[in-house]
């Protein structure tokens, strides 16, 4: 028997395989956006083919994967349509009705997944006991499907009043759609998340749905691409709570692997910072795409049911999306390696959250790249070794990192090094101040907790971020 992990990023996929007799492989890719089953392939297919271990075992692959957070952040899933009992298109829009900074008036809040204009009111009613106010219009159903599938529109949600009492109205419109237009993918709230409380239950049901044809397709052809390369054994995929899901549960519900990748790092770190004496610590994991902090309290990672995914608003709670799942308690911001530089309309350096990703990725990977990210400035400072960059197996380019960091500056009337350095240090604050509000909504002190960093870019920025922080130590 042999255990394999794989994770993808936004930039990398890396894979650890530990053998029956304890050895340990390392192998580390460019993510294959297109097919990010390809970068798996990549990095598993040599270990299998030069006997490091014996193909004909058993082995057992546990996966984590960033690609349902990307894509939510980066607002690239599915064109999503919302069928919602008459009266209750905009709850989703109105939410709380809470102002998350109350004296700003130019507050900004989180976008819904789905327009207003593809979200539509249903002829239908469920008391709140469960009992029929009013039967499902279906011939309404009928017709607005199969004007949704003229459109183009490639996912529905359905979300209406009180079903997680009585699911009959959903299930009965998610088989009219079926017959309709059976290539619409279709999510049920009363499946997803078969709570009270409409906004959370209708965010919730669009974010799995949004996702659902990517990470289905892609889990179909990772499965293909393992049983062409000659795995034999279990494939699993790692939840956001830390527990483990076959594919096809996977399939049908991706929300549930929102923190999918993080989960697993969350858990390391609490190991990690157990085995060098630490029960408490903040968890530090910068990728390619996103940055993620989760606190560790007394050797566990905290958990919650409620998460908000893409705070627009200094990281405040109530600025993002909230998902109802059960979830590592931790934040999430669109900072990593691939993060992109820009200057903006008041003459302002900023970074992120679109990310250059694997493809065409940093300029300084050489793969068409032209503006200056997160990894293009740490090379320009000397944090990088253009010449030993993944143990020397690929090379990185200075010339055009300066190129680009140059260009990028003369608007703001700096060199290259001092745009760099900007960049570096907004990252780092961005970073900072993320891990000042995800602690202070839980109490705790930053001063008090070591910080355990990993990830592609997190040991990089690690001692930064710590010391903004002002943590008592670090630990990569």
């Amino acid at each position: 028997m042999y255990r394999v992990g794989i994770d993808i990023g936004g930039t990398f996929t890396d894979m650890l395989l530990v053998g029956d007799d304890g050895t340990a492989i390392i192998a580390k890719t460019l993510t294959t956006p297109g097919d990010p089953s390809l970068a798996v392939e990549n990095a598993l297919r040599p270990v299998l083919e030069n006997g490091s271990v014996d193909a004909r075992q058993r082995g057992t692959l546990i996966h984590g994967t960033t690609l349902v957070t990307n894509a939510l952040i980066e607002r690239k899933g599915a064109l999503t349509a919302l069928l919602t009992t008459a009266g209750f298109r905009d709850a989703v829009e109105i939410g709380r009705e809470h102002r998350y900074e109350l004296y700003d008036l130019n507050l900004d809040l989180p976008k819904p997944l789905v327009p207003r204009h593809l979200r539509f009111d249903v002829p239908e009613r469920m008391a709140a006991d469960g009992s029929i106010l009013q039967e499902l219009d279906e011939a309404f159903v009928r017709k607005l499907v199969g004007q949704l599938r003229d459109k183009g529109v490639k996912a529905i949600a359905v979300c209406y009043l009180n079903s997680f009492r009585n699911p009959a109205h959903e299930k009965r419109t998610a088989e009219i759609i079926a017959a309709v237009a059976p290539q619409i993918r279709v999510s049920l709230s009363s499946e997803v998340v078969a709570e009270i409380r409409e906004f959370q239950r209708t965010s919730t049901t669009l974010a799995n749905v949004y996702v659902q044809e990517r990470v289905s397709d892609y889990l179909a052809q990772l499965q293909a691409r393992l049983d062409k390369i000659g795995f034999r054994g279990s494939f699993f995929v790692m939840l956001s709570s830390g527990g483990i899901a076959t594919r096809e549960t996977a399939s049908r519900f991706p929300v549930r692997l929102l923190e999918s990748g993080p989960a697993a790092g969350a858990i390391a770190a609490a190991e990690a910072g157990m085995g060098a004496g630490h029960r408490d610590l903040l968890s530090f994991d910068m990728g390619g795409t996103t940055a993620k902090l989760c606190v560790i309290e007394d050797g566990q990672p905290l958990k919650t049911h409620e998460f908000e995914v893409d705070r627009v608003y200094r990281f405040r709670k109530g600025s993002g999306l909230p998902v109802r799942i059960p979830v590592i308690d931790m934040i999430e911001i669109g900072a990593g390696g691939g993060s992109i530089a820009r200057v903006d309309s008041l003459g302002l350096l900023k970074v992120g959250p679109d990310s250059s990703g694997a493809v065409p990725g940093p300029v300084c990977y050489g793969q068409g790249g032209t503006q200056a990210t997160v990894t293009d400035a740490d090379l320009m400072l000397g944090y990088l070794d253009a010449n030993y960059f993944l143990g020397g197996k690929m090379k990185l380019y200075l010339d055009g990192t300066k190129n680009a960091l140059e260009r990028l500056g003369q608007p703001l009337k700096m060199s290259a090094e001092q745009v760099a350095w900007g960049i570096h240090q907004i990252v780092n604050e961005n970073m900072a101040n993320a891990a000042r509000a995800h602690l202070g909504e839980r109490g705790k002190d930053p001063r008090r907790m070591p910080m355990y960093a990993f990830g592609g870019a997190g040991p990089v920025h690690g001692y930064r971020v710590a010391e903004i922080l002002r943590l008592p130590a670090l630990i990569s």
